[in-house]
């Protein structure tokens, strides 16, 4: 499993812009082969910032997923990332 986790930081004022131009991605990520979660949202706490996190079964699929990245208006809207991708090798439910 993979897991990809972590946070953009976009001004506060352009931040439900930002996110409302991710829904597509969200929607074909979820349709896509091998993805079990991924989320794009917006932080309770800190106005600017945007949480990132992804499961994939494989790094296969990962990549298969992954286009060019941000676009253009988006990678401009980015302050800062910091966002990490994490090969897990277990796993146990909590529910």
């Amino acid at each position: 499993m993979v897991i990809v986790a972590g946070h953009l930081v976009v001004a506060s004022d352009q931040r439900e812009g930002y996110l409302a131009g991710c829904v597509r991605v969200v929607e074909q990520a979820r349709s896509a082969p091998g993805c079990l979660d991924f989320s794009i949202t917006a932080d309770l706490v800190d106005p600017g910032r945007i949480n990132i996190f992804e499961r994939w079964e494989t790094q296969a699929d990962v990549e298969a997923f992954r286009g060019s990245g941000p676009s253009d208006d988006q990678g401009a809207a980015m302050l800062s990332a910091s966002v990490v991708e994490y090969d897990v090798a277990g796993s146990r439910s909590l529910t």
